[in-house]
């Protein structure tokens, strides 16, 4: 349930708030032990209440620690059941340590074990159990790396714990077996213990506030109590009312003054911080430096063997560390070059997926096809960014259904989608621009599209890109008076005007360079394309001299030089009109031939543009079917045998053949071009 602000700002301070009685607990536990410091130390306190105070100091210390930490379990909901653990564990200390000094105080042979043993040894499942809780209810983390980082510092700081203090207490502990397994149990608990808070510690870049800093701390003195103990023990130097007895009650009141400490949620640290590997580092090279002094001190095993794991850690450490940044690597490469909004790729990605399948020109063709929404603007206008960005998520995502296994798609920015499919892509086209349609009241969500075919119409991916941008504009054109139509038919007139056989050529130039489009598969933008570019391929005779145009005898060099500057002109005339600048580039290069004799660039091969390449070859054959001013026309089996003849050297093999089957059906002697037609430059 969600709270008012002031409402959780007023919980979130309980729960930083020291109850009072707590805090005169606190003091009062602080003052009983400051003064049980001071009397072990110096011995202010007169015999007969100093032997009492001594006996009982660290009863009061460990018995009310639990009740402060049971108290906050009961007051405070955060971390409940972590908190009742450890007052538990501190309750089982304190009873074992009041039954030590009701029954065992004064014998001179203490039994081991014995139920003051049973008490202390309680205090180590409820402190595993309470740091567990603890810290998953402090937000230690728990990705892989972080535990890795929790191992290495827990066996580090297992390992130098086994190598300084360990020996002693094994080689000083006898008797039976049961008070040896008793003897060792302490230190191995402690052990883990403090690897455990280690370990929680360098998982979250060895910080996790100040609570869990002064439950680190009181571990490291209870282990430090405990090995003390046994070691004096073993030795036979330990008595009652020794400094170091201090120790325990100290750790018991420093769990309580955590328990109250604020509850502050500490997020993992950064992985680019310093202390996030200043202190393995440093583990790591005491570990290091440990198994160097065992080539000439030997250690005991369990202090190798926990500092050989620790540099297998390390090892897995490093390991994991490499995985990690390869996947943010790719996950940031992916990232760029994917669309935040509809999970598409993005300009970028398509550039070099293009780039790709131009790298190989006798690789398998692919189609780039180009979409721009028609009637997205109103769309967004009339019920906001919102609802736009959800319909830009929705068909980006129809478009790759769409698209499937035959390739990818990608969203150009704004309302542009874009393809790249391979193989036998059909009505693949047509389908991806169903996809990007969408209708409902008040709005209707279409697209226009341009396509290309990859290599054999472009060889770079911005010349593709600009050839598939201008056709996409055409079919956003198409169906109204453009400005690029408009264009098309003042230089048709312009032409007519010139010679009206020049327009009765170029009509049928036009109309069969748009069927042999269709027939080797463009799509509907590439075919109009085409057809523009066949009207529209000699407007530059606008600029040839009559004597020229209309001899009836053979050319001189001079004026074949003259005659070879039209397709020239022809581009800067058409390219004047911005709309046709793909047409344009058509038009410079219809007198191109595959075997590089043309002109004006010598291109070759697939250098020449498709749609170039068509119309040279509808060009030749409406020109060898026309009665002109030096020929007569040939049938069209004598044209079609013609065109075979200089297939792959003047044309194109492919178009010719698909040129040869629209015409052969035809009517022998019938000319689709007209009757008569200027001289072929």
């Amino acid at each position: 349930m969600l709270l008012p602000r002031g409402a959780e700002t007023r919980r979130m301070r309980a729960a930083r708030t020291i109850p009072t009685a707590v805090s005169c607990a606190l003091l009062a536990l602080g003052c009983v032990m400051a003064a049980f410091a001071l009397e072990l130390a110096v011995g202010f306190m007169p015999a007969a209440a100093a032997e009492t105070f001594d006996k009982f100091a660290s009863n009061i210390v460990f018995i009310g620690a639990a009740l402060v930490c049971g108290w906050r379990a009961i007051a405070v909901r955060e971390a409940r059941t972590a908190w009742a653990l450890f007052a538990a564990g501190l309750l089982a200390w304190g009873l074992g340590d009041l039954y030590f000094t009701l029954a065992l105080w004064d014998l001179d042979e203490i039994p081991v074990p014995s139920i003051a043993d049973v008490g202390y040894l309680g205090l180590y499942p409820c402190f595993f159990g309470g740091l567990a809780l603890l810290a998953r209810a402090r937000g230690a983390a728990t990705t892989r790396g972080l535990w890795v980082d929790g191992a290495i510092g827990a066996l580090a700081v297992a390992a130098l714990a086994a190598t300084l203090l360990f020996d002693a207490i094994v080689e000083g502990t006898g008797g039976s077996a049961a008070t040896v397994a008793t003897n060792l149990a302490y230190p191995l608990a402690d052990l883990l213990l403090v690897a455990l808070a280690a370990g929680v510690l360098a998982m979250n870049g060895w910080k996790l506030g100040s609570a869990w800093c002064w439950i680190a701390a009181a571990l490291a003195v209870f282990a430090v109590s405990d090995a003390l103990y046994l070691y004096e023990t073993a030795v036979g130097s330990y008595a009652n009312g020794h400094v170091e007895d201090a120790g325990w009650p100290l750790a018991a009141l420093m769990v309580a003054a955590a328990a109250w400490r604020p509850a502050d949620v500490v997020r993992p640290a950064q992985a680019e911080r310093l202390r996030t590997i200043a202190l393995p580092i440093a583990l790591a090279l005491g570990c290091l430096a440990m198994l160097l002094y065992d080539h000439f001190v030997r250690v005991n095993p369990l202090a190798l063997g926990l500092s050989c794991a620790t540099m297998l850690a390390i090892l897995t450490r490093l390991a994991v560390t490499f995985a990690d940044n390869v996947r943010m690597l790719a996950a940031s490469r992916d990232e760029a070059r994917t669309d935040a909004l509809t999970g598409l790729g993005n300009r970028r990605a398509l550039i070099d997926d293009l780039d790709t399948a131009l790298a190989d020109p006798a690789g398998e063709p692919v189609v780039l096809a180009l979409y721009d929404l028609d009637g997205f603007k109103l769309y967004n206008d009339s019920f906001g960014h919102g609802a736009g960005d959800a319909l830009l998520a929705r068909l980006g995502q129809r478009l790759r259904a769409a698209v499937g296994d035959a390739g990818r798609a990608y969203r150009m920015g704004g309302d542009e989608f874009c393809i790249v499919a391979g193989g036998d892509v059909g009505s693949l086209v047509s389908e991806c621009g169903f996809a990007l349609t969408e209708r409902g009241d008040g709005f209707v969500v279409g697209c226009s599209f341009g396509s290309i075919l990859l290599p054999r119409e472009a060889v770079t991916s911005q010349a593709a890109l600009s050839i598939v941008d201008a056709r996409m504009y055409l079919d956003k054109a198409g169906g109204r008076a453009s400005a690029g139509s408009q264009s098309k038919d003042v230089l048709r007139q312009a032409l007519s005007e010139r010679n009206a056989d020049l327009d009765e050529h170029i009509t049928g130039v036009a109309t069969l360079a748009g069927a042999v489009a269709r027939r080797i598969g463009l799509d509907r933008g590439q075919v109009e394309e085409v057809r523009l570019a066949a009207e529209l391929h000699d407007v530059g005779k606008v600029a040839i001299p009559d004597a020229i145009l209309m001899k009836k005898g053979p050319l001189d060099p001079a004026e074949w030089e003259f005659m070879r500057r039209h397709t020239i002109i022809g581009e800067r005339i058409v390219s004047a009109a911005p709309a046709l600048a793909g047409v344009a580039k058509i038009v410079r290069s219809t007198h191109e031939r595959v075997d590089g004799n043309g002109y004006p660039d010598g291109l070759s091969g697939e250098e020449i543009p498709l749609g170039a390449r068509i119309v040279l070859a509808c060009d030749a054959y409406s020109a060898m079917t026309s009665r002109r001013p030096y020929a007569e026309p040939l049938t069209v089996a004598a044209a079609v045998a013609e065109l075979r003849r200089c297939a792959g050297s003047q044309f194109d093999a492919a178009i010719v053949a698909a040129l040869c089957s629209e015409v052969e059906p035809r009517k022998e002697g019938v000319s689709p071009g007209g009757s008569v037609a200027p001289r072929p430059a």
